[in-house]
């Protein structure tokens, strides 16, 4: 049956097209505390962020958190802010575009790449409406979080659907859960290092600092803490490295309660009176560099090693938009468009 006035959808306009996404966590809009009390109003109001009773953590969070905390991030950021903004954008609107540019030379303009953020903006919503408004019905949704977990890619999936509640004709939607055992990240990471060792020398110990979660996470079943420790091992067995050249390490842990454990922090005092004085720390678990590896670890670590005794201490980049991580983002994107 057909109501007057309808049409046949192949006579409304041209074919659907696909599309993709690639998000990330997101950033401020600028280094001030008015920007920075939005962002994180939003960041650690997210259930899956923060798993304490609602009402309890409102009170925590609008009566002493958003209170204190703001002006002293804005500090932290203006540290890291460039005249492009905040490090983490400048590196994801590279990746969009380094990505884009691959699957441009197999699909010619018809896949559009964009990006969204989980908090801030551009919102995973404004992503969604930018590619709809494109003809885009096919959407493939790469969060840039190589270990699953449900505080970041579950996150992001709460916002997608969320964001699908409220339309009427609702894409059909190919997301990617984790890509810690792809060989292009793994190979990205190892060429990461060797590049680095070739430029430095080879480091007493070569730290894996992950972003940290509540070991209550772990214990309801987050598989983060073993995928971040599969990843450490999948790349020290591609480098040839023994078990006693590496560490897996946890950072930027928040509040109280017991976190997933060593402490990178602690271990970094602790490192140079068991005779370790050069050390090397790279964070698998970032796409982009951010607050937390340039102010946390660049900065605040290789002052704790430094003050503890230890002699040489070593960033090693996050992959950003190195080639041959936008290589192996594109790869996982083009594998998802074929299906």
């Amino acid at each position: 049956m057909q109501y007057q006035g309808q049409t046949e959808y192949e006579h409304q306009g041209p074919s659907p097209r696909r599309g993709v996404i690639l998000c990330n966590l997101g950033t401020p809009d600028a280094p001030q505390t008015p920007e920075l009390r939005r962002y994180l109003k939003e960041f650690l109001s997210d259930p899956r962020v923060v798993e304490v009773p609602r009402l309890i953590w409102w009170l925590i969070l609008n009566g002493i958190i958003l209170r204190i905390r703001p002006s002293r991030s804005a500090k932290l950021y203006r540290s890291v802010w460039s005249e492009g903004g905040s490090p983490l954008m400048v590196h994801s609107q590279a990746q969009v575009a380094g990505v884009e540019k691959i699957i441009a030379k197999k699909y010619g303009d018809e896949v559009p790449v964009v990006l969204g953020m989980r908090y801030g903006n551009p919102s995973m919503q404004s992503a969604i409406e930018k590619l709809t408004a494109m003809n885009v019905r096919n959407i493939t949704v790469l969060p840039l979080y190589p270990q699953y977990s449900g505080a970041t890619t579950g996150s992001t999936f709460d916002a997608l659907a969320k964001t699908m509640t409220r339309m009427r004709w609702v894409p059909e939607l190919h997301f990617v859960g984790g890509y810690h055992q792809s060989e292009g990240y793994i190979d990205a990471l190892c060429k990461s290092i060797n590049k680095h060792i070739k430029a430095h020398g080879q480091p007493d110990k070569l730290l894996f600092s992950y972003h940290g979660t509540p070991e209550r996470y772990l214990k309801k079943g987050d598989p983060y803490h073993c995928f971040c420790h599969q990843t450490t091992r999948l790349v020290r067995e591609r480098l040839g490295w023994h078990e006693d050249q590496i560490m897996t390490t946890f950072q930027s842990r928040f509040g109280r309660e017991p976190w997933l454990q060593p402490y990178t922090d602690k271990t970094l005092e602790a490192l140079p009176k068991e005779g370790i004085n050069h050390i090397a720390v790279i964070c698998p678990g970032f796409a982009s560099d951010c607050l937390e590896t340039i102010e946390e670890i660049n900065m605040e670590g290789r002052d704790s090693f430094i003050e503890a005794g230890g002699d040489q201490f070593h960033y090693i980049p996050c992959l950003n938009d190195d080639p041959a991580h936008i290589r192996a983002l594109a790869k996982i994107v083009d594998q998802q468009l074929k299906r």
